[in-house]
Formats: C-alpha cells, sequence, structure tokens
C-alpha cells in the first residue's frame, strides 16, 4: 500500500479526501493536505500546507505594473533552511512513489524519445500538476519549496518527468501573475487537473538570450491578433493544448514592442520540426511555427508592450525550479554511485573501502548539499522577498545547481569506471540530461550577467 502524500487539493469524494480518514491510499493516489495534527507554528515551520497554502487566500488581480509580491502562497522564512515535518513526509512519500511508478519508464522513454504519458498519468493520479496553481483556481496552492521538492525528486529517477510538470508551470506563471480573471478561470483549473498542458515560447532562432531581438509579430485586427512567426526550443511542442507566446505589436520599439498571448493550439499552432537531443529525450522539443494565427484580443497577456517585463518576471519565478531539477538529477547520481560502490569489488573488497573513491563521493554530496540550499532560499523567496533579491538569487541558485550537477554526473560516471559509459546503467542518462540545465532558461553566462548587475547595483 502506498503512503498518500499531504499537502494538496481534492473534492470530499477524492482519493486524497479518503485518504485523510484511513490514513493511506490503496494506489498512492490523490495528495492530502496534511496527515499531521496541527499544532502551534514557530517562526520558523508552519503546522501544515493547508495553512502555509491558504494564508494569502486569492491571488491578485491582474495589473499593469510587477507587484512586489505576485505569490499566491503564505509565508515562508527565508532565513531558515529547515523542512517542516510535512515537507519531509511529502519527500519520503514522493520518493517511494517515484521509485515505483516513474522510475522504471526513465530508461525506456530516454531510449524511445517519446513522451512519457504513463508517468505524467501516474504523476496526476497524485495532483502534481496542481501543486503550483492557487487554491482559487483549482490547484493545491503549495509553497515554492515543496514544488521544488517535487522538481527534486522526479528528476532523481527520470528527468523528463520532472520537466513534464514544470513546464505547464512556467506557461501558467504569465497568466497567473499577469492574465485576467477570465484567462484564470478557463484555463488554470484545467492545468492543475492535469487535463490541459502548456508551453512558453520566448526564444527563436537568432533570439534565444538577445530576447528582444525577435522577430515574430502581433498585428491588431479589430478584436483580434493576428500572429506570425516561428519559436525555437519550445518545450512540450505539440503535446501541449495552449502556448503563451511573445511577440512583437511595435518593432521598431526593441523590448518594449513586445507583447504576451495565450493562443490555442487548435487555433493554428503547427509543429515544423522536433530535435533530436542529447537529454531529457522523454520532453519534446520543437519549433513552433504562427502562420496567421488569429488571436481574440481577450487573449492578450497583460497590455501591449508589456511583454518583456511579463517574460523577465516569470523567468525569475521559474529559474529556481531548474535549479532543483538539477539538484534531482545529481542526487540520483549519488544515490546510484554509493550503491554501486558497496557491491562493486576489487582489490579484495569493496570499492568503497577505498579512500580515493570515498573523498569523491564525499565531494558530491557537499556539492549537492550547498546548491539545494541555495535553490531553497531562491524557491522562499518567489513566495517572499522583502529584500527585492530574487532575481539575485534565482540566478545564483539556478547556476550553481546546473554546475553542481554536471561536475557530480561526470563524477558519477567515473565512479562506475567502464560500466557508467554504457547504457546498461542510468548514470550516463543522468550526465546528458544534467548537460541541459546549464543551457535552458538562461544559459549560465547569462546568469553570471544577471549575478554581477546585481551586485554592482547595490554596490
Amino acid at each position: 500500500m502506498q503512503p498518500s502524500i499531504p499537502g494538496t487539493r481534492g473534492s470530499k469524494n477524492s482519493v486524497a479526501q479518503r485518504a485523510l480518514t484511513t490514513g493511506s491510499s490503496s494506489s498512492g493516489e490523490g495528495l492530502m493536505r496534511s496527515t499531521l495534527e496541527p499544532s502551534a507554528p514557530s517562526c520558523c515551520e508552519s503546522a501544515s500546507l493547508r495553512e502555509v497554502t491558504s494564508a494569502a487566500g486569492p491571488i491578485a488581480p491582474a495589473r499593469s505594473e510587477p507587484p512586489s509580491r505576485l505569490c499566491e502562497n503564505g509565508p515562508v522564512e527565508a532565513s531558515n533552511f529547515a523542512l517542516t515535518d510535512v515537507q519531509r513526509q511529502f519527500r519520503d512519500t514522493l520518493r517511494q512513489y517515484a521509485e515505483e511508478r516513474i522510475a522504471p519508464q526513465a530508461a525506456e522513454v530516454d531510449r524511445t524519445a517519446e513522451f512519457p504519458w504513463k508517468s505524467f498519468k501516474a504523476c496526476v493520479e497524485l495532483e502534481l500538476p496542481a501543486l503550483g496553481i492557487p487554491e482559487a483556481y483549482g490547484g493545491a496552492g503549495a509553497d515554492m519549496v515543496t514544488q521544488a521538492i517535487m522538481a527534486e525528486e522526479l528528476a532523481r529517477v527520470c528527468a523528463s518527468t520532472s520537466l513534464t510538470m514544470l513546464i505547464s508551470k512556467l506557461g501558467m506563471l504569465p497568466v497567473m501573475n499577469w492574465g485576467s480573471d477570465e484567462l484564470r478561470r478557463h484555463y488554470l483549473p484545467k492545468v492543475a487537473a492535469g487535463e490541459m498542458q502548456a508551453s512558453y515560447c520566448l526564444s527563436e532562432a537568432d533570439a534565444g538570450s538577445d530576447v528582444a531581438a525577435m522577430k515574430s509579430r502581433a498585428v491588431r485586427d479589430g478584436d483580434d491578433y493576428i500572429l506570425t512567426g516561428s519559436k525555437y526550443w519550445i518545450t512540450n511542442a505539440g503535446i501541449s493544448d495552449v502556448y503563451v507566446v511573445f511577440a512583437k505589436t511595435d518593432p521598431v520599439a526593441g523590448g518594449r514592442g513586445i507583447t504576451c498571448f495565450l493562443v490555442e493550439r487548435d487555433w493554428g499552432i503547427t509543429v515544423a520540426k522536433h530535435e533530436d537531443k542529447m537529454g531529457l529525450r522523454g520532453s519534446p522539443t520543437g519549433e513552433v511555427m504562427l502562420n496567421e494565427v488569429r488571436v481574440p484580443a481577450s487573449h492578450r497577456i497583460g497590455a501591449e508592450g508589456q511583454g518583456f517585463t511579463i517574460a523577465m518576471h516569470t523567468l525569475d519565478r521559474s529559474r529556481p525550479t531548474i535549479g532543483a531539477q538539477a539538484v534531482g538529477i545529481a542526487q540520483g547520481a549519488i544515490d546510484y554511485s554509493a550503491s554501486y560502490m558497496k557491491q562493486r569489488h576489487a582489490f579484495g573488497g569493496p570499492i568503497a573501502d577505498l579512500q580515493g573513491l570515498r573523498f569523491m563521493l564525499a565531494d558530491m554530496a557537499m556539492r549537492t548539499e550547498a546548491a539545494r540550499a541555495l535553490v531553497y532560499r531562491a524557491c522562499a523567496m518567489v513566495d517572499d522577498d522583502p529584500s527585492d533579491e530574487l532575481t539575485l538569487f534565482g540566478a545564483m541558485a539556478k547556476a550553481f545547481a546546473s554546475d553542481t550537477a554536471m561536475s557530480v554526473t561526470v563524477d558519477a560516471v567515473q565512479l562506475l569506471g567502464g560500466y557508467g559509459y554504457t547504457r546498461d546503467f542510468p548514470v550516463e542518462r543522468f550526465l546528458r540530461d544534467a548537460k541541459v540545465t546549464q543551457i535552458y532558461e538562461g544559459t549560465n553566462q547569462v546568469q553570471k550577467v544577471v549575478i554581477a548587475r546585481e551586485i554592482l547595483k547595490h554596490a
């Protein structure tokens, strides 16, 4: 029997709610809001995720200027790095569930480069797509550290499956923070239920890091806009039902001429090709084509010319979870390496007895724990950022954690020797999956530009 997981939504008749009275779920379906008895929380620990996620109430209405705190979740103590009891229970239960329901498909998903539908459906059974959606719109409204734990634990066994959960949240962040209430009520509940997936269409062939150089156009035509152009490196291309698209309404205004739109796939979006990637092969990446796609003005997100601000605001809040994904990949490599070292014998005993290899493992663990702490701090700032440091710490967390994942997975391959270089063992997949975390959602070189800029701004 699978234990149930605290911290999410569910109707009174759902499996999640039944688990509240039975103490467990027969199939692991449904996330409970909390199985712990509420107690008076200290300043550093909340009693339950219900209290954390409901404290702030419904998400604020759409705004023309970025508010100082857009998070729909309750407060998190950024100075405290200890997980709550609920978060620890969530990690333990999700780890067991992922090992049983997600890990068995990971190698095959990587080999076939096909979307991991079986794993995705297992995540939906556990209501994981609801974690990052506000309760007012059918989600769980979980805090960002809990969402980071989800990304970690899924990536620990299958990074492609982890990305299936992260990408729809990325696509819905502009809707949550800048969209109309009409858009929120129509789309967010469907994403929370796993009935709809979303993509984020920002990059172009010649406008990756240089977003302002994009060439896609949006021309007003009465009550609609006509979108034309192409978007490259789009995660979930062809799978997603809706696409958040950035295009220029004023082609001579640079970044100030970019506007954001929510576009349904059936309105005319096509996928020109899918990339044959090195890693994250179960997550499709493709070129999305916009050939005079007509989009209602009601599906514009924010005001005209506000797209660049929306894009950067969104990435600040998404980058820490890419760091969490990288930490999860690194942890998977550490756990597999440690198990292998105890089983593999050489020179009359297990190689775990060799001091040189122990030092390697220790270094891998130290770097990963440091990355995890930085990621959790950045995630806490998504929920509560009184000093306006999220841009700095989000960039730090993403860059450091992804660099750590690369170094740890390289060492994991080394610890396994020749076996690590073969596809019979998962560490080479961990290495290939880790590489993209240094590239997407802003290369690490761009993150260092951001970090230096933020430091100099306050020097």
